[in-house]
């Protein structure tokens, strides 16, 4: 049997990337598998964990766990010793969700008693204490992410999130009963009677690292890419070179940057990325809806650029309502059209190095392109990895959660993939 040390499942694509990137520095060598695997996947000897990337944060419940546990059944299948399902770092706040639901499922069917909720990646401001989640020093209801189109952030506290979502109870430990988890986890398992969920501070660094280590015989957990990256360190081979690099981060060829994401990051990415002077346009809902704007007229102008371009429908929350008017779904659906029709056409005119912002349109865009397995290469921005499509190796993908990355991460994008 494979020695794959974890087999991940996450809910869209840019959070399975995410993960990916931090079992990779951790000095795994991952495989991240677009939607679920076929017959036809093939998994290298060199492999220890293994990604794979629905798109489950936003459909229907049933469908959400349906995939989610043939996933999970495929990559128990293939012999992962550990579980992990990864989800957004700021959850879902609308009672609808499907987090809840994935992880009463997988526990139950496995007969796992437990397991950890740890959203945190303190690098990038994500932090849980006391049960909270918080975006910098500010609760999660109170920061930007409370104005979201899709996942609304209404509510800060897990226990409360989890109340609506799943069916079994939530503890909440703090950093100092970390170290002492043997007698908690006995004293919980008498107190209770079903499964439960632990849900320990996690705002430091460090903290992911002591929480690996403390229930290393917990076979599944949950969060994002912050315990990820913990736990593949905690059970990577002794004196695994964390440096290996199997393939080269840079390619022949032009780029091309596509952004999808209205999150106040992507914004100031996209402002930057102006100000260094390369050439942008932007998609006017009202004209895609007419027809006046197309694929084609797009890729036009895209020809004519010198330098690598971004196409952009990112708007500003003032701008989000305004565009209320012609209906938010049918406008994200032809915006998702739309580039993802530009990314298939860069790649078939020899545009080797794909730049996405947002975690719908990354995911519309890789089912478009219909690259399934990737090779998982070092990471331009914390959760943010260059890719490389097996079936396309000249090919370099980055995609990115619209809140991920610096100021300058388009340029050092562009950058860094470019061969000299």
């Amino acid at each position: 049997m494979r020695d794959i040390k974890i087999g991940c499942v996450a809910d869209d694509f840019t959070g399975a990337s995410d993960i990916a990137s931090f079992f990779r520095q951790a000095g795994m060598e991952t495989l991240l598998i677009n939607e679920l695997p076929t017959e036809n996947t093939t998994i290298s000897e060199e492999i220890q964990c293994v990604v794979i990337a629905l798109k489950t944060r936003t459909i229907e419940r049933d469908k959400a766990v349906g995939q989610s546990m043939d996933a999970f059944r495929w990559l128990d299948g293939i012999g992962s010793q550990k579980f992990y399902f990864k989800y957004c770092s700021t959850f879902d706040s609308t009672s609808e969700g499907n987090i809840g639901p994935v992880i009463d499922a997988v526990m139950d069917a496995f007969d796992i008693p437990y397991t950890l909720l740890c959203l945190s990646l303190p690098v990038n401001g994500r932090t849980v204490k006391r049960g909270q989640i918080y975006v910098g020093n500010v609760l999660l209801h109170e920061s930007h992410m409370k104005d979201h189109p899709l996942t609304p952030m209404t509510k800060s506290s897990i226990p409360e999130l989890m109340k609506e979502q799943g069916k079994y109870r939530c503890e909440v430990i703090d950093e100092s009963m970390t170290e002492s988890h043997a007698l908690i986890l006995k004293q919980l398992c008498q107190q209770n009677k079903n499964r439960f969920y632990l849900v320990p501070d996690y705002y430091q660094d460090e903290h992911g690292i002591n929480i690996a280590k403390a229930f290393s015989e917990c076979r599944f957990f949950t969060g994002g890419s912050g315990l990820g990256g913990a736990l593949a360190q905690v059970m990577k081979q002794s004196g695994q070179d964390n440096n290996v690099q199997m393939h080269d981060m840079s390619t022949e060829g032009k780029g091309i940057v596509l952004a999808g994401s209205c999150s106040a990051v992507t914004l100031k990415q996209i402002a930057d990325f102006k100000e260094k002077g390369y050439p942008s346009y932007r998609i006017e809902p009202q004209k895609l809806l007419t027809g006046e704007v197309t694929a084609e007229t797009i890729w036009e102008w895209v020809e004519q650029q010198t330098t690598t371009p971004l196409i952009y429908s990112s708007a500003s929350a003032i701008e989000i309502v305004e565009n209320q008017t012609y209906g938010i779904t049918k406008i994200a659906s032809a915006i998702e059209s739309l580039i993802s029709s530009l990314a298939v056409t860069a790649a078939a005119n020899g545009r080797s190095r794909i730049i996405v912002a947002g975690g719908e349109t990354s995911g519309a865009v890789t089912k478009a392109l219909g690259y399934q397995t990737f090779y998982i290469l070092d990471s331009i921005a914390p959760g943010v990895p260059v890719m490389i499509p097996v079936e396309a190796p000249a090919v370099r993908l980055i995609l990115k959660s619209g809140n991920f990355g610096q100021v300058d991460f388009f340029d050092r994008a562009v950058v860094m993939t470019e061969k000299e």
